[in-house]
């Protein structure tokens, strides 16, 4: 059998196998595991900014529509210098949606993984960014992840419907009690009836709000 990382003379690598030519991995499905990250996080920056910023003090983020950094995947050489020029970046926001295929939930798991183990390998700082979409991923999705480390979250269209609301509450809580984060990035709303329980229990708690959020906010001051 030919191995992933193996290669063979004149055969393209459709799969990226060179982003996990380094990897070790963990739990059933082989998630790439990631190293803990301790930094605070100052401000961030969207993938779709960053590639024409000026100015690098921010931690780049992909709390965007997929097709806004799906090119990072497809190109992931070309975007590593200018991804080195920020303070670290938090790890992929693939979509994971409660009607997709199990499948297709872990591929896009597997993917931010794959991508945040490369990028460590090649020094950048990295912060997991973890997801879950439907119940059966609470139980792989901190595969491969460090514990009494930095962890982010995106909350920003998971709080407004009551079963993704539901979910999300459920599903950050299995985080918490495995992973026993030393600090949380949350982009996006963050309510004190989901977070102030790990406030209390010493938690950090990094609140960013929403780009989308900045937005109608701004519409509201000027009406």
């Amino acid at each position: 059998m030919t191995k992933l990382n193996g290669t063979r003379k004149g055969c393209k690598d459709v799969f990226n196998a060179f982003l996990v030519s380094l990897a070790t991995y963990a739990g059933f499905f082989e998630f790439p595991i990631i190293g803990p990250c301790h930094d605070g996080v100052n401000e961030l920056i969207a993938f779709s900014m960053c590639v024409s910023s000026k100015v690098y003090n921010y931690w780049v983020h992909f709390y965007e529509d997929d097709y806004l950094f799906e090119r990072l995947w497809r190109n992931p050489k070309k975007y590593l210098p200018i991804l080195k020029r920020y303070n670290g970046v938090i790890l992929p926001d693939w979509s994971l949606y409660r009607d997709m295929p199990l499948v297709m939930q872990l591929w896009n798991i597997y993917r931010s993984r794959a991508i945040g183990t490369w990028l460590q390998a090649n020094g950048v700082k990295v912060i997991p960014n973890v997801r879950f979409g439907d119940r059966r991923t609470f139980k792989v999705c901190t595969d491969g992840l460090p514990k009494h480390s930095v962890i982010a979250v995106g909350t920003h269209g998971t709080l407004k419907n009551k079963i993704d609301r539901e979910i999300f509450i459920k599903g950050l809580d299995v985080v918490i009690k495995r992973l026993m984060p030393t600090a949380i990035v949350v982009y996006g709303a963050c309510p004190d009836s989901i977070f102030q329980k790990y406030r209390d229990m010493g938690i950090e708690i990094y609140h960013f709000e929403s780009d989308f959020g900045k937005a109608m906010r701004s519409k509201k001051e000027v009406v």
